[in-house]
């Protein structure tokens, strides 16, 4: 049977029992103002005309006036046609002969009155069985109400439970399924494939069930495939990473290790079985190097560790784990969100980079130390030959005496800062810190590039106050990187230009600054700046040096607690900048 159709039988039950209980309701009323017309119709008339006829007899005295008999006998005939209870009739008659002897012409004024008693006690009589039938009735209308008012209780009683029965078991009906469903799919919500439902009959909510198990079957079929492509997934990637070369480990959002490979587990001197599922923070406090990789902050920095019987480099990479999310978000449809689902931490071993690299600058260092000896000894060279004693230069020589002066120039700068680049990579930078007035340093640095400035017609201009307070530095080095910004500036700086070296304190810092107002540099160039080699490409018009000086000069200002930056815009010019903490003051 169809939702429908129960639906329709439902509401036509309780559509009967309404009408069912308006019949009861309306049967016994009728009965109970039948009784009450019968009253009112019949003894109260009777009443009615006995007493017009006492009345009669009161307001007149014997022998009647013709007037008050035809009253008098209008109403004796109405009373005769409205004999209605026992022994009435009888008594009508006799209050007909009474009355009779009462007007009989011949009569004496004794036999009037005693007829006229007669009439009297007849009439008494007439209206003691009224009154009689009148109380008797009205006992009887009011059984009759009393019984029809508990025929109508017991019908509304009845209708009452059949209502509320109705009404409690009924929605349940619809209410119930509805509820299963609800529940089944909250479980399926659950990702519980095998939930099933079982309606019996052939309504839409059997049909909706036959169709809600072939639903789960199928995503119950396909959550089973699924499943075994996620496991063979998962161990295709297990053993990815377990073959990897890197040491591997993986946390999950609550810190506890989801995996960790065979080589992170011998660098970690850790067992495998024994740490997975573990709380890091708990293995951390039990392994030092554990709890160097999970703090480390500076990934960029290789980290060394003893490994292989011998002092190993490895440079640490962290990420974050991210997972699609589904939340829920109301109303809204569900929206597909990223959260973190825990962090990668991959070890990778650079010992073998790192010799190459030390290698490389050894090398280096090596190679430029031997050639600053022979390029000393031909710039000295060079200098003889000026000599007019060993001998006169024609201009052609000497042009190309100059050139050769500038050349071996730039190849002993470029030894010089493959020198101070190989002590920094190495470790061996030497620094010697002593305070020191920020303004010397300066004039120090600009005195160095005077006479280069003056070649250019350029001005050197100092924006700086007396009594600054003092920095502990290295001098010379901190110098070398002003004059290494003032080289720069003066080789990109047109001629009859400026210059100007700010020094001013700012806070905690003294600020070094060295602007020109050349054609300044791109934006995709200025990141790189300080990086090792890197050069801006140039037009053809100034010589480019060896791409180490600003990447020397970023080490040093590190080496000094100090930070170095650039700001430049095209059409523009640039300014080069460092900053340096001022020495802190001891009160007395």
């Amino acid at each position: 049977m169809k939702i429908k159709t129960k639906l329709r039988l439902g509401f036509g039950f309780l559509f009967v029992v309404i009408l069912f209980f308006g019949g009861i309701s309306l049967y016994y009323m009728n009965e109970i103002s039948k009784r009450s017309k019968v009253i009112l119709k019949d003894n109260y008339e009777t009443l009615s005309y006995t007493s017009k006829m006492r009345s009669i007899l009161d307001e007149n005295v014997l022998p009647l006036p013709a007037k008050a008999m035809a009253t008098f006998d209008e109403q004796l005939r109405l009373e005769g046609k409205n004999v209605t209870e026992a022994g009435e009739g009888k008594a009508v008659h006799a209050l007909k002969l009474a009355y009779n002897e009462m007007v009989k012409p011949a009569a004496s004024l004794i036999e009037r009155q005693e007829g006229l008693s007669k009439v009297r006690w007849q009439l008494k009589t007439i209206d003691e069985l009224n009154m009689n039938a009148i109380v008797r009735k009205n006992a009887a209308a009011q059984a009759a109400v009393e019984r029809a008012a508990m025929y109508v209780i017991f019908a509304a009683s009845l209708c009452f439970l059949i209502l509320f029965s109705f009404i409690v078991n009924f929605p349940g009906f619809v209410a119930n399924p509805l509820r299963e469903f609800a529940d089944a799919i909250r479980e399926i919500s659950r990702k519980n494939y095998k939930q099933r439902l079982e309606f019996k009959g052939s309504d839409e909510f059997a049909e909706l069930a036959d169709s809600f198990n072939v639903m789960t079957a199928e995503l119950n079929k396909w959550e089973s495939s699924n499943l075994a492509k996620i496991q063979s997934e998962k161990q295709r990637i297990e053993t990815i990473i377990e073959q990897m070369q890197d040491a591997i480990i993986g946390l999950n959002e609550k810190q506890e290790v989801l995996f960790m490979n065979k080589v992170a587990a011998q660098l970690m001197n850790l067992e495998q079985q024994d740490v997975l599922g573990k709380d890091a923070g708990e293995l951390r406090k039990r392994n030092d190097l554990l709890n160097r990789v999970l703090q480390e902050n500076d990934t960029d920095k290789p980290m060394k560790i003893y490994a292989d019987h011998k002092e190993s480099y490895f440079q640490l990479e962290r990420r974050e784990i991210m997972v699609p999310n589904y939340d829920d978000s109301g109303d809204n449809a569900m929206v597909q969100t990223g959260k973190a689902a825990g962090q990668v931490y991959i070890l990778k071993n650079i010992t073998q980079f790192k010799e190459l690299d030390e290698a490389k600058t050894n090398f280096i260092a090596t190679v430029s130390h031997e050639l600053k000896t022979p390029i000393s000894s031909i710039k000295m060279s060079l200098k003889l030959m000026d000599d007019e004693r060993v001998g006169s230069m024609n201009a052609e020589q000497k042009e190309l005496v100059q050139h050769i002066r500038e050349d071996c120039g730039r190849l002993l700068k470029i030894t010089s800062e493959l020198l101070d680049l190989a002590q920094v990579e190495t470790g061996n930078l030497q620094l010697n810190f002593v305070k020191s007035d920020p303004r010397k340093i300066a004039i120090y640095a600009m005195d160095a590039v005077r006479f280069q400035a003056e070649q250019k017609a350029i001005e050197l201009d100092l924006v700086s106050r007396n009594n600054l307070p003092q920095v502990y530095v290295d001098i010379e080095k901190t110098a070398w990187v002003l004059v290494n910004f003032l080289s720069n500036a003066l080789r990109y700086s047109p001629e009859k230009s400026k210059v100007v070296v700010q020094v001013i304190e700012k806070g905690d810092d003294i600020e070094f600054s060295v602007r020109d107002f050349g054609k300044g540099i791109e934006k995709k160039y200025q990141e790189r700046l300080f990086d090792k080699y890197f050069q801006v490409p140039t037009d053809g018009n100034n010589k480019s040096g060896s791409g180490l000086g600003l990447a020397i000069s970023k080490d040093f200002i590190a080496a000094e607690d100090g930070h170095i930056w650039v700001e430049s815009e095209l059409g523009e010019g640039s300014r080069f900048c460092f900053s340096l903490p001022v020495v802190a003051q001891v009160l007395p």
